[in-house]
């Protein structure tokens, strides 16, 4: 599985904002542990509605005759390989004005 870096840019009063409400030490985890919890939180929350959303789609699918993957790598794949699924970008591209 690819790991992927991102660089966050907090100026000194941004970080002593957050600072009033985190525990932050003088080596920033605490401001890393949160960063890295709200993006674990918004993986979760978007796995939680993709997987209602195609759970739905799929059973409601009368050609659809395969077994739903309880396993969560395994659904994903079955959803992206679906030649229905579009992502965020894709939805929005479709849906926007003049195209």
């Amino acid at each position: 599985m690819a790991n992927h870096t991102k660089t966050i840019t907090l100026t000194d009063l941004q970080q002593k904002i957050l600072s009033n409400d985190l525990y932050n030490d003088t080596d920033n985890a605490g401001l890393d542990a949160w960063i890295q919890g709200a993006v674990d939180g918004k993986i979760n929350n978007c796995w939680k509605r993709m997987q209602q959303e195609w759970t739905t789609k799929l059973m409601n699918d009368e050609s659809f005759t395969d077994s739903i993957p309880s396993n969560q790598e395994e659904f994903v794949n079955l959803v992206l390989s679906q030649s229905s699924y579009q992502n965020r970008k894709q939805r929005d591209d479709a849906n926007s004005i003049g195209s």
